[in-house]
C-alpha cells in the first residue's frame, strides 16, 4: 500500500516542485491572507489539529489521517493547543516552522527514488523560494549563523542580555559560565523560530530544554534572576491539560 502510493505519486523533480509549490502556496495563505479564518478553526478545546497544504494551494485543518503509517508524512500534530497559551505572532511562526519541516519531509518522501543530482536539484528549486516562517515573519535568512551544542543546556545554563552580559538562573547549576557563541548556532527560539544572537537575552526551560527569547516569552534578565525553574508556555501548558 505504502509503495503503491509511492508509484503513483509526482516522479519526477519539476512534478514534485509544482506540488511542494502548491502546497506551500496554501499554508502561507493560511498564515496570511486567510489568518483570521485559519486563527479561529485552530480552537485548543479540540483534538490534534493539523495544518495541510494541499498541491491545488488549498489549505485545510483537520484531524490527522487515520491510517499507519500515513499516506505521506504528517503535520505537527496539535498546533491548536498552544494558541491560547502564546502571542498570536509567535503562535504563527511557530506554525510556519513546523510547516516548512513538513513541506520538506513530504517533498523528500514524494522523491524517494531520485538520485543524488535529481535530490539536489530539487533542494535548490525549494530553497529559491523563501520559507513560510520567512514570510510570515517577514524576515531574511540568518547567514553565518554560529554553531549549536544542545547537550549544554542543562547544565551551567547561561542566558545573554541585550548588553551582552551573560546571566546564570539560580540553582540550575552550581557556577555559571559563559558559553561561546559557536556552541549555539543551530538553536533556534521555540517560539518564533529565530537562530540565537548573541546580542539578546535567551532563557532555557528547565523541563523541555527548548531555548527562548526573553522578548517572545516576557521573561526579562531581571525577573529570570528570581526564577529557580523556568518553565516553558509548552511546559505549563502540559501541566494545566487534564
Amino acid at each position: 500500500m505504502e509503495m503503491a502510493s509511492i508509484s503513483s505519486s509526482p516522479r519526477t523533480v519539476e512534478e514534485i516542485f509544482k506540488d511542494y509549490s502548491g502546497r506551500r502556496g496554501g499554508i502561507v495563505r493560511a498564515l496570511t491572507h486567510d489568518v483570521d479564518e485559519f486563527y479561529g478553526l485552530c480552537d485548543p478545546e479540540k483534538d490534534n489539529l493539523c495544518l495541510y497544504g494541499h498541491p491545488n494551494e488549498n489549505w485545510e485543518v483537520t484531524l490527522p489521517a487515520e491510517e499507519v503509517p500515513p499516506e505521506l508524512p504528517e503535520p505537527a500534530l496539535g498546533i491548536n493547543f498552544a494558541r491560547d497559551g502564546m502571542n498570536r505572532k509567535d503562535w504563527l511562526s511557530l506554525v510556519a516552522v513546523h510547516s516548512d519541516c513538513w513541506l520538506l519531509s513530504v517533498a523528500f518522501y514524494l522523491g524517494a527514488r531520485l538520485n543524488r543530482n535529481e535530490r539536489k536539484r530539487l533542494f535548490s528549486l525549494i530553497n529559491d523560494l523563501p520559507t513560510v516562517f520567512e514570510v510570515v515573519t517577514e524576515r531574511k535568512p540568518v547567514k553565518d549563523k554560529p554553531s549549536a551544542d544542545s547537550g549544554s543546556k542543562s547544565r551551567g545554563s547561561t542566558k545573554r542580555s541585550s548588553d551582552g552580559q551573560v546571566k546564570s538562573i539560580p540553582k540550575v547549576a552550581e557556577e555559571s559560565y559563559e558559553e561561546d557563541e559557536d556552541e549555539h548556532g543551530d538553536t533556534q527560539c521555540g517560539s518564533c523560530g529565530g537562530n540565537y544572537n548573541g546580542d539578546e537575552f535567551w532563557i532555557g526551560c528547565d523541563i523541555c530544554e527548548r531555548w527562548y527569547h526573553g522578548k517572545c516569552v516576557k521573561i526579562t534578565p531581571a525577573k529570570a534572576e528570581s526564577i529557580k525553574q523556568y518553565k516553558c508556555p509548552y511546559c505549563s501548558m502540559k501541566r494545566a491539560r487534564p
